[in-house]
């Protein structure tokens, strides 16, 4: 992923409603399930996901009259790599809570 796409992702998900969606979507796909569990009017709902499609977070595919939407996870995964591609200077090393590299560890 280049710069401007990890940048509209990020940008997208930095909505409270958008990110409680893609956070929903992992489970559930239907627009009318995701409108009843986070509580947002369908409108609302609409334009929200059309703004994770736009950043390529969430795919949409059209069944008969339905829209079912999905949360694209290679897209997902390629914005979590951006973001902690220099982690321990890119030596392979276990993520942490608190930080990248454990304390003590030669290659941090």
């Amino acid at each position: 992923m280049n710069k401007e796409q990890i940048i509209k992702a990020l940008a997208a998900l930095a909505h409270q409603v958008r990110l409680q969606v893609f956070r929903a979507l992992v489970v559930a796909g239907a627009p009318s399930v995701l409108s009843e569990q986070l509580e947002v009017p369908s409108t609302a709902l609409s334009f929200h996901l059309k703004e994770l499609v736009n950043a390529g977070l969430v795919t949409q595919e059209r069944m008969s009259r339905n829209l079912i939407y999905r949360a694209d996870f290679i897209q997902m995964d390629g914005v979590l790599g951006y973001l902690t591609q220099n982690c321990c200077a890119g030596s392979a090393c276990e993520l942490t809570e608190s930080t990248c590299c454990p304390a003590g560890s030669e290659s941090c």
